[in-house]
């Protein structure tokens, strides 16, 4: 058996495109974890779509063997991912883990989401071991970004392993590495069990797959177990480690990582960050320090098919289990029928999520437009949380509304600090600090309210910094704003899921721009259709589509014109009766564009 002194638990922290998964391959075939046929890019990234994107979207846990100074160490590695969406999968792995690989890309130097990942790394008290990739490029600027590493976590500077994952430099220092600084888990397995679950997977054979790690105690093959937050009890009929396979166990003792199957088929019953423990001798109380997710972005989901309801009900159920920081709760619209308003992390998340349905479950859904979460404070003094624009009390009875607002971190070449201020201006941002990290490099501190940013910020400021800045965000609470309900409406008819909250001075010039758009993708009909943007009972923007017109004047040649005239009365008569019985379909491709305005 595996003395727990050989055991070193480790995740992957770094920037998005740092080269996090091309290590993790490195590590794998080093130790000899995978063999050369089953060797591909991007071994743990099992979804199509992570390989398609080039991203890491969840995290993935495998277990490696690796002999060292004549003894056998295990070492389990935890990949995270590096996009700020994506924050919450790493808060996650942290958690199961004592020591980090900070990764650094020698080219690029420290960008914002290594700064981000570093300090919840270091508020869990892990290990740091700085490593320098991507030495062999010819752009690296190894000595300089060694400074900025340096600076940053005070470490010394043989501390720092330069190593390269696409030719396989540095790979058996790193592992030695992790080896001599990692320090092992601390827990014990005579204590009673005490599980941390963080992942889980849906197995159409198997039912619910939890991941987890052995804090105290030990779980052996068919002990019975209870899940504190649910205080469900389930039998443990297979455990196992996390190998390229799953590979069963007898049993896993403190300080271990590995998985449990036990027949629970209900989503909702397994719940990341719940402690594992036995029912007859249990542990007296849950494991700490693991935080509930709070989603930043609000949208809604409808089925194409109202009859899909209850399908894609189920489906998201199990994405959730997948996807601990999806969160969704049913809703109703009068232009789209039933659906969810759903709890996203940002605009790539809710895209993946979009795809994620669509792929692994076959469902095709109309997604309505992402606002953030509001408060509304009555005249009263009643507190109201706000996700729907279209929940917003009458205006004659608000007294104030609060929006969310963060605190914005943006790394960038000192020469596009001028067009990079003035979107964030435009965005309704506060400059609060401005730091020069070295004579071409600055990180900038703004305030910004949330909704500014969910739409294109992130894209925008990629262009205009020609893909060079870098942007990490946390929430900072509610602030009160001038904000008021634009409706828009279509021949009358409020149209609730392109309604949204927006600032009071910028609502005229929003109107305007989604009336014009509206007009250039909603199909031209047999009626004239009226496209209006309105501020309670005021329209502030007006577009028409005009009708589609037969020509029915055509066969008439010559004559009296008031035979031309009978025929155009009799068209204009027809006309009237089709816009009172016609309604008019909004396509998908509209509630999108809706974001994309500039």
């Amino acid at each position: 058996m595996m003395k727990q002194e050989h055991i070193r638990n480790f995740c992957i922290i770094a920037h998005i495109d740092h080269g996090k998964s091309t290590l993790a391959d490195r590590l794998l075939e080093h130790t000899q974890t995978v063999t050369e046929r089953e060797s591909q890019n991007q071994l743990l990234d099992n979804m199509d779509l992570e390989r398609e994107r080039g991203i890491t979207i969840k995290s993935h846990a495998i277990q490696m063997e690796f002999p060292c100074n004549n003894i056998n160490y295990r070492l389990n590695l935890i990949d995270t991912p590096g996009h700020v969406d994506f924050s919450y999968e790493v808060s996650r792995s942290i958690a199961a883990c004592e020591g980090a690989l900070l990764i650094v890309d020698a080219a690029q130097g420290i960008q914002a989401q290594t700064i981000s990942n570093l300090y919840l790394a270091l508020e869990n008290d892990l290990e740091i071991i700085p490593v320098l990739n991507k030495i062999d490029l010819p752009s690296a600027n190894p000595e300089e970004v060694k400074d900025q590493i340096i600076d940053l976590i005070g470490c010394n500077r043989e501390d720092i392993i330069p190593a390269s994952a696409k030719t396989g430099v540095g790979i058996q220092n790193i592992l030695e590495a992790i080896v001599d600084r990692v320090s092992p888990p601390e827990g014990n397995e005579k204590e009673p069990l005490q599980a941390l679950i963080f992942d889980s997977v849906f197995n159409p054979f198997r039912g619910i797959e939890a991941y987890f790690k052995v804090v105290n105690g030990t779980i052996r093959k068919g002990d019975k177990v209870k899940f504190f937050a649910t205080e469900k009890e389930y039998f443990a009929d297979e455990i196992g480690a996390l190998k390229l396979d799953q590979e069963p166990r007898k049993e896993i003792k403190a300080g271990d990582v590995g998985y449990i199957i036990s027949g629970i088929k209900i989503a909702n019953e397994v719940k990341v960050g719940d402690t594992i423990t036995h029912t007859d001798a249990p542990c007296d109380s849950p494991i700490e320090g693991f935080e509930d997710v709070k989603p930043m972005v609000f949208a809604g989901i409808y089925p194409v098919d109202t009859e899909d309801y209850e399908e894609l009900r189920t489906s998201m159920e199990k994405l959730q289990l997948n996807d601990a920081s999806l969160t969704f709760e049913p809703e109703s619209s009068a232009a789209l029928g039933f659906g969810f308003r759903c709890g996203f992390l940002g605009m790539l998340h809710m895209e993946i999520i979009q795809e994620r349905l669509e792929r692994e479950f076959n469902m095709t859904v109309i997604t309505t437009v992402p606002n953030v979460s509001y408060f509304s404070y009555s005249k009263k003094g009643e507190k109201l949380l706000v996700n729907n624009p279209s929940d917003l009390p009458d205006p004659s009875v608000i007294e104030k509304v609060e929006e969310p607002y963060i605190s914005a971190q943006i790394i960038t070449k000192s020469e596009y600090i001028g067009s990079i201020i003035t979107l964030c201006i435009e965005k309704r941002g506060i400059l609060k600090n401005q730091v020069y990290l070295s004579t071409d490099r600055v990180e900038l501190s703004f305030e910004l309210p949330l909704a500014e940013i969910v739409f294109d910020f992130y894209d925008r400021l990629k262009t205009i910094s020609r893909g060079y800045a870098s942007f990490d965000y946390q929430p900072i609470g509610y602030q009160q704003s001038n904000l008021v309900k634009m409706d828009i409406l279509l021949n009358g008819d409020q149209v609730d899921a392109l309604s949204a909250l927006i600032h009071r001075d910028n609502a005229h010039n929003i109107g305007k721009k989604i009336c014009v758009k509206l007009r250039q993708l909603i199909p031209r009909q047999q009626f004239d259709i009226a496209i209006q943007a309105a501020i309670g009972s005021k329209i502030i923007s007006r577009e028409t589509v005009k009708a589609l017109r037969k020509d029915v004047t055509a066969k008439c040649y010559g004559g009296d014109i008031s035979r031309k005239r009978k025929l155009l009365e009799k068209q204009k008569k027809g006309k009237k009766r089709m816009r009172q019985v016609g309604n008019v379909e909004i396509p998908q491709s509209a509630f999108m564009a809706v974001l994309k305005l500039d």
